[in-house]
């Protein structure tokens, strides 16, 4: 089950409360969703800073940090997102590997 995933962050959102120093540097916990749809810019989930288990237990509000979006899958996980210009009303058909390279210029 393989995917590409492409994802933005916007780097002025991270609350630096939240940034955790371990051994090796500094992190950032953070929550990748997949969903089933797309949104009208062909997003198919959110990024969001990783909440403690108090923190989703009293619905504290998410802190959104980007979007994500896949490029490409084997075809058994989930669907690609339609590139730019394509109508995005129906789902997109999972791409299998060959489908992905048919239109490779080499």
């Amino acid at each position: 089950m393989a995917s590409i995933i492409n994802a933005s962050i916007n780097l002025n959102e991270i609350p630096k409360d939240k940034i955790i120093s371990g051994a090796k540097g500094k992190y950032l916990p953070i929550t990748i969703v997949l969903n089933d749809d797309f949104d009208k810019f062909g997003n198919q989930g959110p990024i969001t800073v990783g909440q403690s288990k108090e923190e989703r237990e009293s619905k504290a509000p998410k802190v959104y940090l980007g979007n994500v979006k896949v490029l490409w899958t084997n075809g058994e996980n989930v669907n690609v997102a339609p590139k730019d210009g394509q109508q995005q009303s129906a789902a997109p058909k999972k791409a299998t590997p060959k489908e992905v390279f048919d239109d490779l210029p080499f």
